[in-house]
């Protein structure tokens, strides 16, 4: 029997699966943080748990794993891939292969072997493969190098939304007090003081009080998640141009928390009339699958591999990972 290994590492969280080459998923497990750019000796924990805490639930061992596929948030340029092979190897993987976590979220929300993805979780990617193979990645590397948004952006907008509204800059805003419940404050004022004081940091969780604001009609927030979709929209269309696929016929595909829960179009609608523009025959579609099963089917694919339809819909049920118990190495 030949086994599969499949990983998705993102900011928040990192998921894997083992699966058979008939779609039987034998074993999940889940961590925390992937993302080693956000503390490497972190990123390395949290692959060890998932990938091997996946191995154990299936009841096999790493020798018996064919290929394994990572994709991981934080895989932008060589040197992140010198730090990444040093991680995965030192953990005993020999036959794997590292990518963007943007080509494991397109190959799950495709059946066509090019398309581009938007990726706006915990921080925004945007990816694409053209027709002819060829890959372009545009963005990833935070707002001073031009990215805008995901939740650890988001977070930080709610707040200074929230305290500029609080002084006057700004009118008021449904957020306040959903914000005040969440960090636990009476008042703005005493939030702002004890964040100046501590040096404290705004949750992630902060990014998602804007949809409940938006479905309230908040015009701050409304602002937000549209600014949001627009800068999604100008990557897309700039992967979309770079890779010459203006006429061509592909998937746009949205994965991450922010856009595959909550939205209802404030993010999207900018999304596509971007897409629109840039190339009229492309879809966007939103991932209804977990991206670590597209890092499934590429290990399956690896090595001239393919993906029989039936596993690949059998594949597709698996989504429930929460759970699932972090597994300690005794």
């Amino acid at each position: 029997m030949a086994y599969v290994l499949g990983l998705d590492g993102g900011g928040s969280k990192t998921y894997a699966l083992v699966a058979d080459e008939h779609g039987n998923v034998l074993g999940k497990g889940r961590s925390g943080n992937g993302n080693h750019q956000l503390g490497a000796g972190q990123a390395a924990r949290s692959i060890r748990e998932a990938a091997f805490g996946a191995l154990a639930q299936a009841g096999i061992g790493l020798a018996d794993v064919r290929h394994t596929f990572f994709g991981l948030a934080g895989a932008d340029r060589k040197a992140d891939y010198d730090i990444l092979h040093g991680i995965i190897g030192s953990l005993g993987f020999k036959d794997y292969t590292v990518a963007a976590d943007t080509i494991i979220g397109l190959r799950a929300g495709t059946d066509r072997p090019y398309g581009v993805a938007l990726i706006c979780g915990t921080g925004t990617n945007a990816a694409g493969i053209n027709p002819a193979g060829r890959h372009y990645q545009c963005g990833g590397f935070d707002y001073m190098y031009g990215d805008f948004g995901g939740g650890g952006a988001l977070n930080i907008e709610v707040f200074r939304t929230v305290i500029r509204a609080w002084d006057g800059r700004e009118a008021p805003t449904l957020l306040t007090g959903p914000l005040l419940a969440l960090l636990g404050y009476s008042s703005v004022e005493d939030m702002w003081n004890d964040f100046l004081d501590h040096g404290k940091q705004v949750p992630l969780e902060a990014a998602r009080l804007l949809f409940p604001a938006a479905a309230e009609g908040d015009p701050a927030a409304l602002e937000i998640l549209r600014r949001q979709g627009s800068e999604l929209g100008r990557s897309a269309a700039a992967v979309i141009r770079r890779l010459g696929m203006g006429h061509d016929r592909f998937d746009v595909v949205l994965a991450g928390s922010l856009l595959t829960r909550g939205d209802r179009g404030w993010i999207r609608g900018p999304i596509e009339a971007a897409v629109r523009e840039a190339a009229p025959q492309a879809a966007v579609v939103t991932l209804t699958a977990e991206p670590v099963i597209g890092a499934v089917w590429a290990a399956m694919e690896a090595g001239g591999g393919s993906v029989a339809p039936e596993a690949a819909e059998r594949m597709r049920a698996y989504r429930d990972f929460e759970t699932i118990p972090i597994w300690r190495q005794e």
